[in-house]
């Protein structure tokens, strides 16, 4: 290989789908990939950082980022192109809630809901275990819990995979390869979407009304759901006694219907996320827009007012803040900007927010103790917070809630207000995706392993023990 030109070298190393990593090792292992690139500018100092570069240039998000904030990005990772590709990479990986495991292209992912957990496998078996109330966990009307996970019957359609699911409170939606929408659990406030007012949904069952609209995302708030399509339009239904649906009212709705106050064709929605009785949204160009319940400050407006249809968060823009995803929690909410960097505001209760006090804030303020880290996802629920990073490492902060903040050395319901590192929980192992339940949180490695702590009063960790660091748990189904 040595005696071929330059940019020979450089498109095997591109067009071969190389990660970061395996880019980095070349370049410190063999001095022809650390060979400065003689068709590019000086500054790529080696072939190696032009491939990283050039890769970074197919990623759909870094395509939509301004330039200022790909400047940023660039600059934040010491000017290092591999450290740029990890970061974006580890982004889209995040997003899609779950990770590929490394004897398949199929994928492992996994839910912590309010007392229950559901698992998809790597052959998209839908698994449950812990307290079956409301038909969460799609075993029927009789079964109201379940110690062990146990499979829940997918209807029998040829290419039926599962895509994405969500499953935060008391009723659990997905979505199949093909787009389609099918919810089981809680119906009483008609949020699966079947319109039988108070009945059950025991069994996934598919929402007619969305057949064919392709969708993406699907998530769960309290008694609501919040579809986005591959358009990037938003469908909602469910309780929206808080404004939460964003249709401009308080009205529920039985049946999916579009919230109109956002334009997909000029801006359209990339990510969602329902809480408790609000919902964020973001959009195309990085910004963040919020509506439903705003009396916890979890809208970022800096009022106290429920928001019934979406409204732009002023705060990023106004700071020429390019988000990329916001987390809606319990009582407050979490973004992260296009270089990594983690912003919350609502409730501070237990030090949730993470700025080191329990004080609450109406507009978004910057995790002052997590600046020195690239963040990709964040999970927040009932007064607790967890920060992934594009290194594989989590931070947490806020109440230990039974163990489930995952905090080492901490009682079961002290409060831990800065950001605290849980290297030591999940014994050193690198983590692709983060999920916290009520009073038990899951963690999936990137090897494809599951690490559950916290309460497990009503089996939702199977049966595992109370657990304050992380225990390997669901295994069987996993391997």
């Amino acid at each position: 290989m040595e005696l071929l030109p330059a940019h020979i070298i450089h498109n095997i190393l591109f067009e071969g789908g190389l990660g970061p990593i395996d880019l980095a090792s070349l370049e410190a292992t063999c001095y022809m990939f650390r060979a400065a690139a003689g068709f590019e500018p000086c500054r790529f100092k080696s072939i190696a950082e032009l491939a990283a570069r050039h890769s970074c240039h197919r990623q759909p998000l870094f395509l939509r980022m301004p330039r200022h904030a790909r400047l940023q990005l660039l600059a934040r990772c010491d000017g290092n192109w591999k450290l740029v590709l990890r970061f974006l990479q580890a982004l889209e990986q995040a997003s899609q809630g779950g990770v590929a495991t490394s004897t398949s292209h199929k994928t492992v992912q996994m839910v912590a809901g309010k007392y229950h957990s559901l698992i998809v496998d790597r052959n998209g078996k839908l698994y449950a275990c812990g307290s079956g109330l409301h038909g969460i966990l799609g075993q029927g009307p009789d079964i109201k819990c379940c110690q062990l996970p146990t499979r829940i019957a997918l209807p029998n359609l040829p290419g039926l995979q599962i895509k994405q699911i969500s499953g935060s409170h008391n009723h659990a939606a997905f979505i199949t390869q093909a787009g389609e929408v099918y919810t089981f659990g809680d119906n009483s406030s008609c949020c699966c979407g079947i319109g039988d007012v108070g009945q059950m949904i025991t069994q996934p069952t598919l929402v007619n009304s969305l057949t064919g609209i392709y969708c993406q995302e699907v998530v769960t708030g309290l008694s609501y759901t919040v579809v986005m399509t591959r358009e990037g339009k938003l469908y909602s239904w469910g309780s929206g006694s808080h404004g939460q649906l964003g249709h401009g009212n308080t009205q529920d709705e039985y049946r999916p219907l579009q919230i109109e106050a956002i334009d997909e064709g000029i801006n359209p929605v990339v990510q969602v996320s329902a809480g408790v009785s609000h919902t964020l949204a973001v959009t195309k160009d990085g910004a963040l827009y919020s509506f439903g319940y705003g009396a916890n400050s979890g809208l970022g407006h800096g009022e106290f007012v429920s928001e019934p249809s979406p409204r732009r968060v002023r705060y990023f823009t106004d700071q020429e803040v390019f988000l990329v995803s916001a987390v809606a929690g319990d009582e407050h909410s979490a973004a992260i900007d296009s270089i990594g960097l983690v912003y919350t505001w609502g409730k501070g209760y237990c030090g949730a927010l993470g700025h080191g006090d329990e004080s609450d804030q109406s507009f978004p303020q910057l995790v002052v103790g997590l600046n020195s880290v690239r963040a990709v996802e964040v999970s927040a629920r009932r007064r607790k917070t967890f920060v992934l990073t594009d290194s594989g490492t989590v931070f947490a902060f806020g109440w230990m809630a039974l163990g489930s903040l995952g905090v080492k050395d901490r009682g079961y319901s002290e409060k831990v207000v800065h950001p605290q590192s849980l290297d030591e929980a999940v014994s050193g192992q690198k983590i692709a995706h983060m999920s916290a339940g009520q009073y038990h949180t899951l963690a999936l490695s990137t090897k494809g392993s599951l690490l559950g702590f916290g309460d497990n009063e009503k089996w939702q960790l199977a049966n595992a023990h109370n657990l304050q660091s992380g225990e390997e748990v669901f295994t069987e189904i996993l391997h």
